[in-house]
Formats: structure tokens, sequence, C-alpha cells
């Protein structure tokens, strides 16, 4: 995949050319990034909720992602602590404490790492794909660029070893119908890492963010009333 210029200054990333590597390093200042503001396609205010539904091995599987008023710092940089809660047949199975952090200058939203806690029967039994940017070597990935663009290829994680999913822009024109609505103008995402094989394609709607994650389509999104 052959990068074009424009990618590089929407980015502020430093690119290899036409060789179709993946971004892992993004040229931003430290000091333009913080906890709070809204990317076209990925809210970061605290309150802002998606929930998403579906099947996982015959069960009812629930993921709700909810932005809280809760901010960490990681490698000197503030960043917004957002909680993914999965649960399966009505238990919980994994929770997620991810942490994300917005540029000023670009409105790209920047991912720093994430505290996990996996469960069986109730207890805590792994943290597996725990990591945070400064630590062992990792750094921060780009969870979403502020203007994507068609054919762009970057790393989400950069955690050798433990995280290093990555994304390829595959499509700014799909059209998608769930529970929560109709969407056009949908973004499509191919991730993969080179730590495992297979791929996983994710859907996300401007103004709302996360339509689909595998099976788990969404259901409903917003801030609760008050």
């Amino acid at each position: 995949m052959r990068w074009i210029l424009s990618a590089a200054l929407v980015f502020g990333a430093t690119v290899s050319g036409q060789d179709g590597q993946f971004t892992d390093t993004f040229g931003e200042d430290d000091r333009d990034l913080g906890p709070t503001g809204t990317n076209p396609y990925f809210v970061l205010e605290p309150g802002y909720v998606l929930e998403l539904a579906g099947r996982d091995e015959d069960e009812e599987a629930v993921n709700t992602i909810t932005v809280l008023d809760e901010t960490k710092k990681i490698a000197g940089v503030e960043t917004r602590v957002v909680e993914e809660r999965e649960t399966v047949g009505g238990k919980i199975k994994e929770i997620t404490r991810d942490y994300f952090a917005i540029s000023r200058r670009t409105n790209n939203i920047y991912y720093f790492g994430e505290d996990v806690d996996i469960y069986k029967d109730g207890k805590v039994v792994s943290h597996k794909g725990a990591w945070l940017a400064g630590e062992k070597g990792a750094r921060y990935g780009l969870m979403m660029p502020g203007t994507p663009l068609l054919g762009a290829r970057h790393y989400q994680e950069v955690a050798p070893g433990v995280a290093m999913d990555r994304a390829e822009i595959v499509s700014v024109s799909e059209k998608f119908e769930c529970p929560a609505g109709r969407f056009d103008n949908v973004l499509k995402v191919l991730e993969t890492t080179p730590l495992e094989k297979g791929r996983e394609y994710k859907l996300y709607a401007r103004g709302v963010g996360l339509l689909q994650d595998g099976s788990l389509k969404l259901v409903r999104y917003g801030k609760p009333k008050k």
C-alpha cells in the first residue's frame, strides 16, 4: 500500500514511503495532548456510553463502553479512562480500563495502554494483554486519526510481545444498519496483529463512534439523561 504525503501531515507521523509498512511514530508534542475532546469517530467526553450486543458461543454477549470522569497520568500525559465491561450469558467475562488522549493540533486519538481483568466464575484469573506506554519499551499508538485517509496504516498499540494491534482504513463510505439506527459514510477499519493470525473488521460512525466489533453491534449510545 502506497502512502501519500498528506497522510504524514494529518498524522504528524513518520512514514516509510511506498513500502506499505504501518506507522508507529506520530510526531506529536506531548504538550498538545489532553484527556478530553471529540474526534469525528471517537468521543472522549465523560459520561458518554456505547453499548454493543450480540452472540458469543451461542450466549448473549454485551460490551458496555463508558468514558469515565477519571484521568490517569501515563508517560507524562494526562489520559482519559474508558471502561469496557464485557459480559457473556449475564456473567462478567472481562473488564478493561483503557487510557486515551486527544491531540488539540491534529484531533488524533492516541492509545496509552490498558489495565485488564479477565474473569472466570466470578474471579479474576488473568491480566493478559495489559500494557502501559513508558513501561517495558511500550509506546502509545494511534487509535483513531482526526482525518482518516483511505489506505492509511498505523499501529494502535506498540507494546512489543504483548499488544501490537494495527489498523488499515479500508473504506470511508460504508452503509450500516444496527439496532441503534442506520448510518451512512461509515468508516471501516481492518485490524490485525503480528502476534497472532486472523483479522477483524470494525465499523465507526461519525459523531457516534464504534458501530460493530466482531459479532457485536451497537444497540445504544450517548450520555444518560439527567
